[in-house]
């Protein structure tokens, strides 16, 4: 086991995950953030997110499964582990009690628990598959691809962990703790970046699956829960060009990097 691609992969995701506190800053000196900037941001994560799941994961799967395996072979694995980490991230979004800004409360039993652990609830559910994902990036050995991964995942973290704390503060949280709340929302990634990681370098045969995986959960979390909050309040257009950007600067970072 190379200990060393392990804690780079550790780091990354630590570093992608801190992002989300880096990006909540604005919240102490800013009073509120519109709907509509709100939406942008959150199209931008969710442009980012699109962009690494194909360019970053999906397409690296397939070309490295395809050596072993043949091209069939190698489509049959990351499908199926496509649609493995969509659904496990769906099970868990099923029944974990979380509420999103505009969709409200969702899973079980969510009226037990306070507004702020639902949210925190929620945006960890979208922080591990992002952690998971660079992790296994790295744990293929591909630094440059993993590096990539992690800038991306970390700008995309930026603008999240911003709405997150703006959120906050409309439940009458102080400012601090807002900012503090949302950087621990993204200390979930370096757990999913470790076991990324961790897994695909004790077992090179599973990097394919992990790379599939990541990228199932990352594009549920897009379709299910990000885009759907975006085009509820009147502002499609905005969170779609937000999308766009995300996506753009991506592949900007992918062929800049790479």
């Amino acid at each position: 086991m190379d200990d060393s691609l392990i804690l780079i992969g550790f780091g990354a995701s630590l570093a992608a995950g801190f992002a989300t506190g880096v990006g909540a800053l604005p919240v102490l000196f800013l009073k509120s953030i519109s709907d509509s900037t709100r939406n942008i941001l959150l199209g931008f994560s969710a442009g980012v997110m699109l962009a690494a799941s194909f360019f970053s994961l999906i397409i690296p799967a397939l070309k490295y499964a395809e050596k072993v395996f043949g091209r069939g072979g190698a489509t049959l694995i990351v499908v199926a582990a496509l649609m493995l980490g969509a659904f496990c991230i769906s099970v868990v979004n099923r029944y974990a009690p979380h509420e999103h800004f505009v969709l409200g409360r969702q899973g079980g039993d969510a009226g037990a628990l306070h507004r702020i652990w639902l949210f925190v609830i929620a945006i960890t559910l979208h922080n591990f598959p992002e952690g998971l994902a660079v992790g296994v990036g790295f744990g293929g050995g591909d630094i440059a691809g993993g590096k990539t991964l992690a800038i991306g995942i970390g700008l995309q973290n930026m603008p999240e962990g911003l709405a997150v704390a703006m959120a906050l503060m409309t439940l009458n949280y102080s400012r601090w703790t807002a900012l503090l709340i949302a950087l621990a929302t993204g200390l979930v990634e370096p757990l999913g970046g470790l076991i990324g990681v961790t897994v695909v370098t004790l077992s090179q045969p599973l990097l394919p699956w992990g790379l599939g995986f990541a990228a199932g959960a990352m594009l549920y979390v897009v379709s299910n829960e990000i885009v759907p909050e975006t085009h509820r309040e009147g502002h499609e257009d905005r969170s779609t060009f937000g999308l766009m950007i995300g996506l753009v600067v991506m592949l900007l970072l992918d062929v800049s990097l790479s």
